[in-house]
């Protein structure tokens, strides 16, 4: 066959390679392992590698993994391991094709995250968690975080992609002039003397973190609205990290990810705690969380790694090695390697985060409030932009709409009324 013109002719082998390979392509093998110590009893992890959902005429699947670090005991994070994927999947509507679902999560996320707050608040139990939720369909990777337990990844080329947000508010500026906004205030333990010791806190309640699940008694400016980030991954896969503080305080996320190379996930996931905790020893739940993502043709076991590691292992652990066969031809039509963002956002404000502009019409329908989806009878939802400096701007009708109690919640996380007026607090 001959081209015309300019127009480059891809090879009739790299055409059929691709047809008889699309199946591979289309989902990843996901394999994965954990590893944790502990010293309160507080930690606790999700993993689901085969989460099925209907979609059209057939069933697809994706894969769920979480990492709750609870504190003031393990209510919170045993509450929202049980809950909170439900909470997730019931803000997606019915019937969206693949694409649609994938562009439905951050919101689903951020809908999720505030209804199992609500509803776990409403348990009267004072205790709270940190929360990595990550949900992985095909090559997108979504990530939802709230607190100071971290994800990161690391591609097939060894580029490192930082898949969190860390709410400490030691670090995060921006938290902290929300919090005193908002009604808080942040300072350093009081020593006596005027000396002030440890790391910025909130008060009343004195918690290190801006963002968490729970912790009622600490106020609603510490609020449940996460961080998410989404990325699609090249074919080419790579590895995940999630682990809690104990980790990340320890190690950096280059030394995470080289000290457990060329190791199967559940070993990797145990040397990296054992590396966290061996310089102090184990003074906090220290768990970690590893997820090889590998293209479906690649053996899962990966090689044992050589006496020195070199730059590129990784690479050579999640992608086949050319026959030698291979063509030059088969190499130029190769996908390159590349981790491209398709979304970001990590606003505290639900008004920003759960708007109108968004590309599916029927995200958030006209008589269901778009946090814990009750059903509302005509004129009872309140918009999300309801009181808000843009509200001009907006037609009176526009939505998504909230119900009475989500309004509540929403304008206690903005500040707008005062903590412990719904929930009263033994800290004040």
């Amino acid at each position: 066959m001959s081209s015309k013109g300019e127009h480059q002719t891809v090879p009739l082998s790299v055409l059929l390679k691709r047809e008889l390979a699309n199946e591979k392509i289309e989902k990843p093998e996901i394999v994965c392992g954990q590893a944790s110590r502990s010293k309160k009893g507080e930690d606790f992890t999700l993993l689901k590698t085969e989460c099925e959902r209907a979609m059209g005429d057939g069933v697809t699947s994706f894969s769920v993994f979480g990492l709750f670090d609870g504190h003031n005991g393990s209510a919170a994070a045993i509450y929202t391991k049980e809950n909170l994927l439900n909470n997730v999947l019931s803000a997606i509507p019915s019937d969206l094709n693949r694409d649609e679902w994938v562009a439905a999560l951050p919101r689903a996320l951020v809908a999720g995250f505030v209804k199992t707050d609500k509803e776990f608040q409403e348990r009267a139990q004072t205790s709270g968690t940190t929360v990595t939720f990550v949900i992985i369909e095909g090559w997108v990777i979504t990530v939802a975080s709230v607190g100071d337990s971290r994800c990161i990844f690391e591609s097939a080329e060894g580029g490192i992609y930082y898949l969190s947000a860390d709410h400490r508010l030691e670090c995060n500026e921006e938290e902290r002039e929300r919090i005193t906004a908002s009604g808080g205030e942040v300072g350093r333990l009081n020593a006596g003397g005027g000396a002030e010791i440890g790391p910025l806190r909130c008060w009343p309640g004195g918690l290190c973190l801006s963002r968490s699940i729970g912790d009622m008694d600490v106020g609603e400016y510490i609020v449940p609205v996460p961080f998410v980030k989404q990325v699609k991954l090249s074919t080419a896969g790579g590895r995940m990290i999630i682990s809690s503080d104990g980790v990340w305080d320890a190690l950096s996320a280059e030394e995470a990810l080289d000290c457990c190379r060329g190791l199967p996930p559940d070993a990797a996931a145990a040397q990296i705690v054992k590396e966290a905790v061996q310089p102090k020893g184990l003074r906090d739940d220290t768990t970690c969380i590893v997820v090889d993502i590998l293209p479906q043709e690649k053996p899962a076991a990966p090689l044992p790694p050589p006496k020195k590691p070199v730059k590129g292992m990784l690479k050579a652990m999640f992608r086949k090695k050319p026959s030698e066969s291979s063509s030059n031809v088969d190499k130029e039509y190769m996908e390159p390697d590349i981790v491209e963002e398709l979304f970001e956002e990590g606003s505290a404000m639900l008004s920003e985060r759960l708007d109108t502009k968004y590309p599916l019409c029927n995200m958030f329908k006209l008589f269901m409030c778009a946090v814990c989806q009750l059903e509302m009878k005509p004129g009872e939802g309140i918009s999300i932009h309801a009181g808000s400096s843009d509200s001009f701007k907006l037609r009176p009708w526009d939505g998504p709409f909230l119900c009475s109690s989500c309004q509540e919640k929403k304008e206690a996380m903005e500040g707008k009324r005062p903590s412990g007026a719904r929930h009263s607090s033994e800290s004040e």
